[in-house]
């Protein structure tokens, strides 16, 4: 249910900053402050999406992740807030190997370890050294990194210029719920969060610090060649049509977004914010709409229930579903149900543009078909 409530949040965040960002013209300053939102929903959606494999006890989905955008994220993220006594240096390998792994966890790996490096600057300034290079771990290495098998690594290193660490401290700082951080400002939970995912992605943690000369965290992971790393997509194109659309959405802010999507994408279209009076509309006019887009969790009707009125009504009429639930569950049930296509929320307008061509150039298939031509 959090999942569901935070899921319409972001939807009406990233929706509305995709058609803003649509609209932003040639303003490079105001694109990039989109695109920014953009990237924090992503990371967002991401998250609500680990909390959901979480709750069901099942393993987060890892890809190949590129080191050097998820680092650039994150500095350009705190560049934002950072005080001017306090300067960023990258120096990132010509060539960097990409790392199987969850990259909602990497980016909160990464910025657990720049936060502490800010809290040690943050009296008097100084230098965060963020740095990546490709390295092999051979058997000279066992004694420093006793945890890491002989082979190809990403080597992560994060290096501040600040008060530095006792071997005390050292000795204690991926405990649970340590900190040296006053009441209020830690948890004591970032390392320990850190630690966590890097042994989890097969990985390990070096440690160098001095009082007064800041700090050094090294972070290996291990390397997935190229090759076998899948090319990035591009920007994916927004697909368009001219089809007659009833959407409906119990959340008026999110039917409103979902009609100045598609209008955009050179639809007709019809909102309802009631499944109930969506049902009735339609009734009244079964072949007024080539196709149906609704809400899954709604008020006196849910997604799947109005979707199976509709087709009793009309049983060629192509439904799409919009859930934040379980994407395999989902697929199932809609199977079943003979829906036509589910998108998952947040949703983001280049997936739904493809869902709904999908969805009507399969039905215009089946007339074809049908018809003998």
């Amino acid at each position: 249910g959090i999942a569901h409530d935070f899921n319409n949040i972001l939807g009406a965040v990233i929706g509305y900053a995709e058609l803003a960002l649509l609209n932003a013209g040639k303003d490079a300053k105001a694109k990039s402050n989109i695109e920014m939102i953009l990237a924090a929903g992503s990371r967002a959606k991401d998250l609500v999406s680990q909390i959901l494999a979480f709750s069901r006890q099942s393993d987060e989905e890892r890809k190949p992740v590129q080191l050097d955008t998820v680092l650039g994220e994150v500095v350009k993220f705190m560049r934002a807030s950072l005080p001017s006594t306090i300067d960023i240096r990258k120096d990132i390998a010509a060539s960097i190997d990409d790392i199987l792994a969850d990259p909602v966890q990497i980016h909160q790996v990464l910025m657990n370890l720049c936060t502490n490096a800010l809290h040690a600057m943050n009296e008097q300034g100084g230098i965060l050294d963020l740095k990546l290079a490709s390295v092999t771990v051979g058997a000279e290495h066992a004694s420093e990194l006793p945890d890491l098998k002989p082979g190809p690594y990403v080597k992560m290193t994060v290096q501040d210029s600040g008060h530095g660490m006792s071997e005390a401290i050292m000795a204690r700082i991926f405990d649970p719920y340590f900190t040296t951080k006053g009441k209020g400002v830690g948890t004591g939970l970032g390392l320990s969060v850190v630690h966590g995912i890097v042994k989890k992605h097969e990985g390990a943690i070096r440690v160098r610090s001095e009082l007064g000369k800041g700090s050094v965290f090294d972070l290996y992971f291990p390397a997935v060649p190229k090759e076998q790393a899948p090319t990035a997509r591009g920007q994916e194109q927004l697909l368009r049509g001219q089809e007659s659309i009833l959407l409906i959405d119990d959340e008026l802010a999110l039917a409103d977004m979902g009609k100045e999507m598609l209008e955009y994408l050179g639809y007709q279209v019809e909102t309802m914010t009631s499944s109930v009076d969506a049902l009735a509309l339609f009734k009244n006019d079964p072949f007024r709409f080539d196709l149906v887009i609704t809400d899954m969790t709604m008020p006196n009707m849910t997604g799947d229930i109005l979707a199976a009125e509709l087709m009793r009504i009309r049983n060629d009429i192509p439904v799409i579903i919009c859930t934040g639930y379980s994407e395999r569950l989902m697929e199932e049930k809609a199977k079943a149900a003979k829906i036509s296509g589910l998108v998952m929320k947040p949703i983001l307008m280049a997936k739904l543009a493809r869902a709904i061509r999908e969805a009507l150039d399969a039905q215009q298939g089946t007339r074809t078909t049908a018809g003998g031509t």
